[in-house]
């Protein structure tokens, strides 16, 4: 077999270890060639098999050996137009391509047949060249992260975000998943459902302490994508960070909060604002009365208690924020909900941004990797998003899922839609002023419909409507029924 190619490669990879390494000692990187012939084999004598392999997830780079690298893609392009998969097919396929030649002509297609071990393994085999090319674009990329430190660091933080960032995108794998078995399917309902009867709880999932919201939706539930909008000046980032303050302080929860619009402390005079029940004008200029220290005293000190982590970075992708959650499960072991002040800020991968130039395409892919960053780390998602100026040229001003800015894929990623509408910026003679309205106009798992809030303004708080007098929101200074802050 023609290793040319290869032989070449294997230097170039023993020069880059070496640079690495004290000594004169050389090390060529993980790889099983024998594994490699035997997945190629297999499918040769198998077609069948190409398909347990895909569905480990193998590509023609994690290949380490070119010729093989090129006979896997030669392969899957056959398959992918639902040609045969033989000697023959291949054969002319290479040529047409021009690496007949090049992988070792007849000698080393014949000899794939004779390292086809049992088709039954193939999977097995597929996991192995899987495993190797992770721990070799793990060797390239720590690599490069140790030269970038030895050229010299002026902005550590960034180093270590970026370099964070490698590392995670190393990992981040496409694993298909195969077909799960109704059986093992029932298994973990009935089980969820018998934790669920042995709690005894109404709320299923993280209470929010908005409780019409938490009785329509039984709570934020993990892999969920919450897309809350609103035109300006409605609060969407209130009303967020008064849910986030109840779930933290009330219950315990670690919350991660991604700012791309509001430094952190501008949120954390917000916090403080909401939970002291201070005016927030007169917080930020210092003007506060004796009665005001202690209440400011104790809301700092249940703060401070609590698990909310902001990032105020600009110019966030999604891997970015990939990399953050995962340090910060890391270092709280869990993470309960992940808050993004909001979605049209973040920045799209450089594939997405070139294209064909359509922000809309940008957000599109936004929006998805969202939801599946949700299923991944097994948290609610809630993203902040901004609304089409059209609906302000209707009479009725709630909004609907058609108004949602420069993509309906944030609809269809979203598992659920909630729109906050203040008439009173609309109408000043209203008589719901200081009452603000949560429409829910999409709900995947259940019930669609609007919750009423009352909104205090001096606070740049939501909170719960008086349930003794629906529509009267409550009392200033006092919280609704024992929830810390609403």
């Amino acid at each position: 077999m023609n290793f040319d190619a290869d032989l070449n490669r294997q230097s170039q990879d023993q020069g880059r270890s070496s640079g690495r390494q004290s000594g004169s000692s050389l090390r060529i990187p993980p790889h099983n060639s024998e594994a490699e012939r035997s997945v190629l084999g297999a499918i040769l004598v198998q077609n069948e098999a190409y398909y347990r392999v895909v569905e480990v997830g193998l590509e023609p780079r994690d290949f380490y050996r070119e010729a093989h690298s090129k006979i896997f893609e030669t392969l899957s392009y056959l398959a992918g137009r639902g040609e045969p998969v033989d000697l023959v097919t291949l054969t002319s396929s290479l040529r047409d391509r021009n690496w007949y030649e090049s992988i070792g002509g007849t000698a080393a297609l014949t000899s794939l047949f004779e390292d086809a071990f049992a088709v039954s393994n193939v999977a097995h085999y597929a996991r192995i060249i899987r495993d190797k090319a992770l721990l070799r674009r793990m060797i390239d990329t720590t690599a490069e992260i140790a030269g970038d430190a030895f050229e010299g660091v002026e902005d550590i933080e960034a180093f270590m975000d970026e370099a964070e960032r490698k590392v995670f995108s190393v990992s981040d794998v496409k694993l298909t998943k195969s077909f799960a078995s109704m059986q093992s399917v029932l298994v973990e309902n009935m089980h969820l459902i018998e934790e669920l009867s042995a709690k005894k709880e109404i709320v299923t999932g993280l209470p929010t302490g908005f409780h019409d919201f938490d009785r329509l939706t039984n709570g934020l539930h993990p892999g969920q994508l919450i897309i809350i909008a609103g035109r300006p000046a409605m609060g969407k980032t209130s009303l967020v960070l008064s849910l986030a303050q109840n779930a933290a302080v009330g219950h315990h929860a670690v919350v991660a909060v991604f700012s791309l619009e509001m430094s952190k402390e501008e949120l954390g005079f917000k916090f403080l604002s909401g939970l002291s029940r201070i005016d927030s004008k007169r917080l930020k200029i210092g003007r506060l009365a004796d009665r005001d220290w202690p209440r400011l005293a104790q809301a700092a000190d249940q703060l401070s208690k609590s698990k909310i982590f902001i990032d105020d970075s600009g110019d966030l992708t999604v891997m970015d924020m990939r990399a953050r959650c995962r340090r910060l499960q890391s270092a709280e072991k869990k993470v309960d909900l992940i808050i993004v002040d909001y979605l049209q800020l973040m920045k799209g991968s450089k594939a997405a941004s070139k294209g064909d130039g359509s922000r809309e395409r940008e957000i599109s892919e936004i929006s998805r990797n969202l939801k599946a960053l949700a299923k991944e780390l097994k948290v609610p998602i809630i993203a902040l998003s901004q609304l089409n100026r059209g609906l302000e040229n209707r009479q009725d001003k709630r909004p609907m899922p058609s108004d949602l800015r420069e993509s309906g894929a944030i609809e269809q990623d979203a598992d659920m839609v909630g729109f906050v509408y203040r008439d009173e910026v609309y109408n000043k003679d209203t008589e719901d002023r200081g009452v603000a309205e949560l429409i829910i106009g999409k709900h995947r798992a259940g019930e669609t419909g609007t919750i009423r809030l009352a909104w205090l303004a001096e606070y740049t708080l939501f909170a719960n409507l008086a349930s003794d007098s629906p529509g009267t929101p409550v009392p200033q200074g006092r919280p609704d029924r024992g929830d810390v802050g609403l």
